[in-house]
């Protein structure tokens, strides 16, 4: 039986909308009575995750960062796990990222980002569209707390500087294209995330289903027991799964099986 549902957002819940549909509230509040826990899973922050959210925020688990925070139930909810970077590799990693052109780096803390902004457009869109909270340094080094992922915003998109960063950094972290745009960096990834939230709400992986759509979501899909891909994913990925829909709350509405 499925107890827990582990959803991706952009590409996944989001496509092409800037809001969460009101049936997947809906169907979140009667899983929630069932028993069956929900929890967004998402390269976003908590605070954009609550905001999107809103209506049942406090009745969520959220795997934040690419999994490498992982918050409980709450207003706010307490932190279940943190997995930090090292910080001076961390350090130098920004440095890189900001020595390329028409790349930002964006600088995560627990729940805030941290900007050294080249153009003013990166600090709104972090701020009013992805709804995070922001900070603005002038250099990586202020970062006043532990750096749990850092991310390459490209202009041009990720594609084009993953060969500049990804073959001197895979070593060290884990690399993720996470949209069109950018560029994930952290220790933790999806699964694990998804491990330590399993383990801190006592719920087998074999119980859990996850939905995704991109490569930073292979981790948790690979470790759950009914992981299920968007349609809209690439090839490459659907490839490896057999379980497929074109809308989450479809599948969340015959549950739980």
């Amino acid at each position: 039986m499925t107890r827990l549902v582990a959803c991706d957002i952009d590409g996944t819940l989001l496509d092409g909308s800037t809001a969460i549909a009101p049936a997947v509230f809906t169907q979140i509040r009667r899983l929630s009575r069932l028993g069956v826990y929900f929890c967004p899973a998402s390269g976003r922050q908590y605070s954009s995750l609550r905001r999107l959210f809103a209506p049942v925020a406090g009745q969520l688990s959220c795997l934040c960062e690419n999994g490498a925070v992982v918050f409980g139930p709450g207003d706010p909810g307490p932190i279940l796990s943190k997995t930090e970077m090292a910080r001076e590799q961390a350090l130098a990693l920004c440095r890189d990222i900001l020595a390329l052109p028409r790349c930002e780096v964006l600088i995560s803390g627990a729940n805030t980002s941290y900007l050294c902004p080249k153009q003013s457009d990166v600090v709104s869109l972090m701020r009013d569209f992805v709804g995070n909270n922001v900070a603005l340094l002038s250099a990586p080094e202020e970062t006043p707390e532990a750096i749990v992922k850092v991310s390459a915003y490209c202009w041009d998109g990720a594609a084009a500087v993953e060969p500049l960063l990804a073959p001197r950094w895979r070593t060290q972290f884990r690399v993720a294209v996470a949209g069109q745009a950018r560029l994930d960096f952290t220790l933790a990834d999806k699964g694990t995330g998804i491990r330590q939230l399993c383990a801190a709400l006592d719920v087998p992986q074999s119980d859990v289903m996850a939905f995704g759509d991109n490569y930073n979501d292979l981790p948790m899909l690979e470790a759950v027991g009914h992981p299920i891909l968007m349609e809209g994913a690439l090839a490459e990925l659907l490839s490896r799964f057999s379980n497929r829909c074109s809308r989450a709350e479809h599948i969340l509405a015959s549950l739980p099986f």
